[in-house]
């Protein structure tokens, strides 16, 4: 019988990966690179966008509030993960539980109702491409930017809340690395059906939906793209789009794994390395991507280190 405790707890305590020691350090110094890299990719990405003009267009618009989301979503969790990781006494205050918590929701919708919107934006500029400056234009961005943004919090507002209003048994020990949904609802002393069924509908609601909004955009993409008779045309086109469906196939396959799957004997595991790559590796590796496979942010990034040398000189 676990103790009912009514109270507000003072602090959680994260298991994480505790049970396997050995993966302590190597998990450090991965977890350490990669925020670094994050840092440095997103930062980038945000700064070459803004200050190179050419980049002013719709498509970067909103690679740079991907560049931002990823760097909100791994500094509310990765910092306090290396802290755990060094220490023998791996806590979180509840306030910082509280936090993280809506933090790591209201991120995670945000970019499932952003990848839509990029994707929409890429189906206007493929096959509708006289028109795209009109459709397009600056305050359609804005507003598809900022619903995607207050879709996502406003979610997080409503499943934080119900989440928190449960009463907790103590003692209080997540079974995770961070404050998530499941992790906290195994703390209730009561009957978490309904709250199992809230979280199963929202993400429905956030990953299928948008899922099958970008497969529609990307179906007709495609059969713009096989209008075109150049094969030039035809590798420009989808060398446009390539990076984002590498994105969307990396966050939505990772997404769909942790939250639609059936429970099994190994979800507990399997929880922790999706979040893993879910909220570490694919902000990290989103920059590489969008930079690699770009030859505009390319070309961008090398006039902005020619202008910081000139003005150096």
């Amino acid at each position: 019988m676990r103790q009912v405790n009514e109270s507000v707890p003072q602090e959680f305590i994260l298991l994480g990966f505790s049970d396997q020691p050995w993966l302590e350090l190597p998990l450090f110094v991965v977890f350490l690179i990669s925020y670094m890299v994050t840092i440095f990719g997103n930062l980038t990405i945000i700064l070459v966008s803004r200050l190179d003009p050419k980049l002013h267009t719709p498509m970067y618009f909103f690679l740079t509030n991907l560049s931002l989301l990823d760097l909100c979503y791994t500094t509310c969790t990765v910092p306090q993960m290396l802290v755990n990781l060094c220490s023998t006494r791996r806590v979180i205050s509840y306030g910082g539980c509280v936090a993280q918590l809506f933090m790591f929701l209201a991120l995670g919708a945000t970019e499932c109702v952003l990848l839509a919107v990029m994707s929409f934006d890429r189906f206007v500029a493929i096959c509708q491409p006289l028109h795209y400056s009109v459709i397009m234009h600056q305050r359609l961005c804005l507003q598809l930017a900022a619903a995607s943004w207050i879709t996502g919090f406003s979610n997080s507002v409503w499943l934080s809340t119900l989440t928190l209003q449960l009463p907790l048994c103590g003692p209080h020990i997540v079974d995770h690395f961070l404050c998530e949904v499941p992790a906290l609802l195994k703390l209730s002393c009561v009957d978490t059906t309904a709250n199992e069924a809230e979280l199963f509908f929202v993400s429905v609601l956030f990953h299928l939906i948008p899922l099958t909004l970008i497969l529609v955009s990307y179906a007709f993409i495609a059969q713009a793209v096989l209008r075109i008779q150049s094969a030039e045309g035809r590798r420009k086109a989808f060398g446009t789009c390539g990076s984002h469906l590498i994105v969307v196939s990396m966050f939505y396959g990772t997404a769909i794994s942790m939250y639609l799957q059936p429970p099994s004997p190994n979800s507990k595991d399997r929880g922790k390395m999706v979040s893993l790559f879910y909220g570490i590796i694919a902000p990290m590796l989103n920059p590489l991507i969008y930079t690699l496979r770009n030859k505009d942010v390319k070309e961008a990034f090398k006039r902005l280190v020619a202008r910081v040398f000139l003005v150096k000189k």
